[in-house]
């Protein structure tokens, strides 16, 4: 263990994050961070994207390289224990081909591992995956590892496992920017029930030794709480950078911008945009001018709908506008007008930013 994640905690069950100057310097060394949630259009959950069967590479090449023409630099893609549990070895093999996808399309890569999200109330299961309801928001997404072993500690050595071997794996690949350890935890009716799994996560990833920070994104409720007692304050005060969640309009996203900044941490913004609340044109703003990296939902419509609001009926018609997706399934833009601020916005930004390093070093 390194000397900043030697100290165990006895009070509060987990190793110490990150010390706040070594979370600053890492944080200092990467652009603005500007990137999207992805899920190929071939894919309608994790397991089907990492499964051998159907892990496309072809569509996965062709899709990130869309992103690298409008200017994004980094990604955030959920992983999945059942994907492990059947294939370990090949997971591994898998995620390192998605890495190299990735980089040469300039993309810095944040994997999650565990997450609570069960959007219709299903659960994993192997073998071929639920094709799309129609009208349906993520009909077929299903939580990693499921709920069931969410509360059942007899099963989370095979847990332990998949958390440090994932992580080992790549604790030292340059192509991870960081470690999201548990996707919203307590949603689907969970609520507290995953603290000690949260908490144990943590200190498996510690044990792995990454060095990449760790966090799991604050997303419910008051994120101000600092009890390491609580889902929020532990998130909150055990992350090496702070990550939340926040599809609201622009002024309630600056606020909470501003209060997480009070933890003294990087902030990075995990989830983002639903039309017409959170826009790119309002809120990428926010997420520049405040030196905040921000990774909105999700660069291109497929199988898992999310065109579709939360909560959308069987049937439901396509709506006007879209909820979440910049691109179709073919790369054409949603709204070619949005997708050209997006992409002259960055460039804008990177042009900013090499002018102000410039200046420093004149200096």
């Amino acid at each position: 263990m390194s000397d900043d994640t030697d100290f165990y905690d006895e009070s509060n069950s987990c190793y110490a994050p990150w010390t706040v100057e070594r979370a600053g310097d890492w944080y200092r060394r990467h652009p603005w961070l500007c990137g999207f949630n992805y899920v190929p259009s071939t894919a309608i959950n994790p397991i089907e994207l990492w499964a051998a069967e159907t892990f496309d590479k072809r569509t996965i090449k062709r899709e990130l390289g869309w992103a690298k023409h409008l200017g994004f630099n980094a990604l955030r893609v959920n992983l999945h224990y059942f994907a492990w549990e059947a294939d370990p070895a090949g997971l591994n093999g898998r995620i390192d081909a998605f890495l190299k996808l990735a980089a040469d399309a300039g993309l810095l890569v944040m994997p999650c591992l565990f997450d609570d999200c069960s959007h219709n109330g299903k659960q994993p299961h192997h073998g071929t995956q639920d094709e799309p309801v129609p009208g349906v928001h993520n009909s077929g997404w299903t939580p990693s590892p499921g709920h069931a072993l969410v509360v059942d500690e007899v099963r989370w050595p095979l847990l332990a496992a998949y958390v440090t071997e994932t992580i080992e794996a790549f604790r030292d690949d340059p192509r991870i920017l960081l470690w999201d350890l548990y996707n919203e935890p307590g949603n689907g009716g969970m609520g507290e029930k995953s603290l000690p799994l949260l908490r144990e996560t943590f200190n498996w990833a510690r044990e792995a030794n990454p060095a990449q920070p760790i966090s799991s994104g604050l997303w419910n409720g008051d994120t101000s709480v600092v009890d390491p007692g609580t889902l929020n304050g532990f998130m909150a005060t055990q992350s090496d950078v702070v990550t939340f969640h926040n599809y609201g309009e622009h002024d309630p996203l600056l606020a909470q911008v501003r209060q997480l900044k009070t933890f003294g941490r990087p902030v990075i913004c995990t989830e983002w945009m639903r039309r017409p609340i959170s826009r790119f044109e309002a809120n990428l703003e926010v997420f520049r001018d405040e030196a905040v990296g921000c990774f909105f939902w999700g660069l291109i419509n497929g199988k898992s709908q999310t065109q579709f609001p939360w909560g959308s009926p069987v049937g439901a018609p396509e709506p006007d506008p879209w909820f979440h997706d910049l691109l179709r399934r073919d790369g054409t833009p949603y709204l070619p007008a949005e997708t050209a601020f997006v992409r002259d916005f960055i460039a804008d930004a990177r042009r900013a930013e090499a002018t102000g390093k410039a200046k420093r070093r004149k200096r």
